[in-house]
């Protein structure tokens, strides 16, 4: 109960290739394929170079300098 069952997943199946038939599904596999390749190969072609960003933090407090903050 709750999820589609095998037979169910069957039966859509079998009445989408009797509406489109399988030449027209194969045309849109194809479609979104290319689709989708072209999609990845545009967000891997980047003209700036994927370096990692390095960022400086602060040298830790010493106690004194952690004191020295307290009182203020």
């Amino acid at each position: 109960m709750g999820g589609i069952g095998i037979w169910q997943l069957v039966i859509v199946l079998l009445i989408v290739f009797m509406l489109f038939g399988t030449k027209r599904l194969k045309g849109l596999g194809a479609d979104v394929g290319d689709a989708i390749q072209g999609f990845r190969k545009s967000m891997g072609d980047k003209d700036t170079p994927q370096d990692p960003v390095q960022v400086q933090q602060p040298a830790p407090l010493t106690a004194e300098q952690a004191q020295s903050e307290r009182r203020v």
